[in-house]
């Protein structure tokens, strides 16, 4: 005989690829299946993770947090989460592989739902793509613009390609490597990246340019602005 909580697991559909959901029944099925790591609700429609690799996906993933760590450790009142579920509205549910924001507390634009999922829109976003790049740059990309999602990162491994896009006036434009190869974040000051280490894995060239960041004047009264609330440059 089948017990009552195991037979109410059976009655909900698993989710798969394709499945065309609301937000709460793709919330729903995503809570029965507790095995699952990955699941993402883009423009309505389920997309499902496939295994992940060392070399195009965990390791590019590790040094890419390694880098957004030693920025938030050094930025109080910024916060990073790694693969958080974010509810953006009710057509979209991604999972990105990491998100920096600035603190509610600290004028920043999400919170927390009751159950501790992020509600709104994290002031950056970055997506490892390898096999998913049309989606993080045609789908997930459309998305984040129209939910104002500041500042948007893909780092394309196969094809060794960082674009990182900055929000001006609603529409997405490319933050291109000055003459050095850096690029440097308009929503968070101090937070450089030297493209070229990163996509070599020169991980201690790439944190000693964001050491340059981090001791830079802008980054100094940022940390100033965030001591303060209602933050004033927000």
């Amino acid at each position: 005989m089948i017990a009552p909580a195991n037979l109410s697991r059976i009655s909900i559909p698993p989710l798969e690829n394709g499945d065309l959901l609301t937000r709460a029944e793709f919330e729903r099925r995503y809570t029965a299946m507790p095995g699952l790591k990955k699941a993402e609700l883009i423009e309505g429609i389920v997309y499902m993770a496939s295994p992940l690799r060392f070399e195009p996906h965990a390791e590019p993933h590790a040094d890419l947090m390694g880098w957004l760590w030693s920025y938030k450790i050094a930025t109080p009142g910024v916060r990073l989460g790694d693969n958080p579920t974010v509810r953006l509205d009710v057509d979209n549910e991604p999972q990105p592989d990491a998100v920096l924001l600035i603190d509610s507390r600290r004028g920043g634009a999400t919170s927390l739902s009751d159950d501790g999922y992020i509600v709104g829109a994290p002031e950056f976003v970055a997506e490892i793509a390898a096999s998913t790049a049309t989606i993080d740059l045609r789908d997930k990309k459309r998305v984040y613009r129209r939910s104002m999602v500041r500042e948007y990162l893909v780092w394309q491994v196969i094809d060794r390609r960082i674009d990182w896009f900055s929000l001006q006036e609603e529409e997405y434009i490319s933050l291109l490597p000055d003459a050095e190869g850096i690029i440097r974040s308009r929503v968070f000051p101090g937070l450089w990246l030297a493209v070229s280490a990163l996509l070599d894995g020169d991980m201690p060239s790439a944190i000693a340019t964001l050491q340059t960041g981090l001791n830079s004047p802008t980054h100094q009264e940022f940390v100033q602005q965030l001591a303060v609330f209602p933050n004033p440059v927000l």
